[in-house]
Parts: C-alpha cells; structure tokens; sequence
C-alpha cells in the first residue's frame, strides 16, 4: 500500500487503461440491462456492479497468498489504481492559477474536473469555495478511505471501496433517473465512509497548524458544524478544512437541473485562490498521515489481541495453579 500511495504521489492517475475508467464501462454496461425505478432494482444492480468486482479481487488475493511477491505488485497497482490525491491536488491549482490570473472562464470549464456543479453562473469567490469544498471531501473519498479500507480487507478492500464510491458517482446522486434506483449506492457509499471521513476530519484538525490555522479553532469549528451539511460524511471534512483554514464553505450550489442551499461551515471570508492551495497542501499532509497511520492498525491490533491472549493464558495458569 505504501508503494501505491508513492506511484500516486510521483506519477498520479495512469493515463492510459486506468482500471476505474474501466470498471465504469463496466458499470454502466450493467445499469443498461437492470435499470428499473425501484429501489429493489437499485440494491440487486449495486449487489451485482460492486459484488463482480469484490469477488474477482478476493479470489486473486486467495491465489496469491503463497506468492508474497505477486501480492505485493497487486496490492501495490491496485493502491496506486484507486487512490486519487495528486490528481485532486493538481486540479486544485489548476484551478488557483486561474483565478489568480484573473481567467473566470478557464476556471469554469476546468470545474468538472473536481465536481458536479454547473459554472456557468459561479464568479471567482464560488468558484474557490467549490474548489476547497471538492479537495475537502475528495481527501476523503480519494485518499483516505482507500487505505482505510485497503489495511482492513487488503485487496478486496481497496477494489470493493473504489467500486461502490465510483458507482455512488454515477447512480448516487439526486435526479429523475436515479431517485430511486441510486439509493442502495448512495447508503453502501455512505456506510463505508463513515469512518474515514471522521479520521479525515481528525487529520485535518491536527494539522491545522502547518498550513497557518488555529487547531483549537479547527477542533471548534470541526465539532459544531460537522452534522450541519446534508452528507452524513461530507460535512465531516468541510468542516474541519474550513476551520483550519479558517474560511467560511457552504451557501447556494447549483448543479445542472437543481439547486441547493447548505448551511455555512466556519467562520471566516470566503475562500480565496491562497486558499486553494493551503487546502491542497493540507489534503497532501493528511494523506502522508494516513498512509503512515492505517497500514499499521492491523498490525497493532494483531500484537494487541496475542499480547491479551498470552496474558489470558498466563492467568489461568497461575489460577490452576
């Protein structure tokens, strides 16, 4: 896992045959056949787009358990295929060099590289707060729970998570179409980042320092906004990046068809293109925490489940005795 995370940091995506692109295909060859308005026909189609994928990765992993070498060249290709930070980061700044140079239109067409909102009416304060909202939760989706899941299921946990957020992608969203037959993907999505969005949030708070913030305002920040965002997850790592930067995210998103309005995260100005880069600064460090903290979980759960049962055994004998 460590050497995808440094394939992805030194090289990003694979730009030719990149195997999310591939399993999109895939997906959306399945939703043609299964498609119908109903959530029965939502939950048999997720079982289905994200079970193929699941089980073809824990049968490779069965295969390989004698062959460390072949592990590790699947672990480590399968980490760099899924994980997604310097790609998010780099289009971050592509997006700050714009603003900072004044290019309203570039940054619009450049938007639909980090999100789904429509640009047309967005000016450059929008604009920005769109930016760091997308490297907030992207750190999430896109770094951290990959290798959450990566350290608890190996690698049926990195291809099962990138599935399922990747179909929550696709068929998660609200629309006519997918109202119904997208809930089974949105909830799936939703459970598995359940916990690597508050380690996000966590991360971020700690961090806040090294990108100029204020970590008790960011642990402030953190614990009074994070429930106010629609997403169970999102809101999670909104808020704790917009207390450690020290900006105010939410407002009026308007997305092709809908609008919304979210409550305000934080308390400070609006994002600016400065901004940007502190958040892709502080996205980069929690993902070197992440890859340095969660690998090692299993291991330490391990250490710490034989150091109970040794003293388990120990005090029976001393009881028998």
């Amino acid at each position: 896992m460590a050497a995808g995370y440094a394939l992805d940091t030194l090289l990003g995506d694979p730009r030719r045959w990149h195997p999310v692109a591939g399993y999109g295909r895939f997906a959306a060859a399945v939703e043609r056949r299964m498609y119908r308005p109903t959530r029965r026909a939502g939950a048999a189609y997720t079982a289905v787009a994200v079970g193929a994928p699941l089980l073809a990765a824990a049968a490779t992993s069965l295969l390989t358990r004698q062959h460390p070498a072949a592990r590790v060249a699947l672990v480590a290709g399968a980490t760099w295929a899924v994980l997604g930070g310097r790609t998010l980061r780099t289009e971050s700044k592509v997006m700050a060099r714009a603003l900072r140079h004044g290019d309203v239109p570039a940054a619009r067409r450049r938007l639909n590289h980090l999100c789904g909102r429509d640009p047309a009416a967005l000016d450059a304060p929008e604009l920005a707060r769109a930016t760091v909202e997308s490297v907030a939760e992207n750190t999430s989706d896109a770094v951290v729970a990959p290798l959450f899941w990566g350290a608890v299921a190996g690698l049926p946990g990195l291809v099962g998570y990138r599935a399922t957020n990747t179909l929550d992608a696709m068929v998660g969203h609200r629309s006519p179409r997918y109202e119904r037959f997208g809930t089974a993907s949105a909830r799936l999505d939703d459970v598995l980042n359940f916990v690597p969005s508050r380690l996000t949030g966590l991360a971020a708070v700690a961090w806040a320092p090294a990108v100029k913030g204020d970590r008790a305002r960011a642990w402030r920040v953190w614990r009074r906004d994070r429930a106010d965002h629609p997403s169970p997850n999102a809101g999670q790592c909104e808020a704790a990046f917009a207390g450690a930067l020290g900006v105010r995210l939410g407002g009026r998103n308007v997305y092709f068809g809908r609008s919304e309005v979210r409550p305000y995260l934080g308390d400070g100005p609006h994002p600016s293109p400065r901004q940007i880069k502190r958040a892709a600064t502080l996205s980069r460090l929690v993902g070197h925490t992440a890859v340095v903290v969660l690998p090692a979980l299993p291991v330490l759960a391990a250490s710490t489940l034989h150091t109970i049962l040794q003293l388990s055994r120990a005090f029976v004998r001393n009881v028998r005795r």
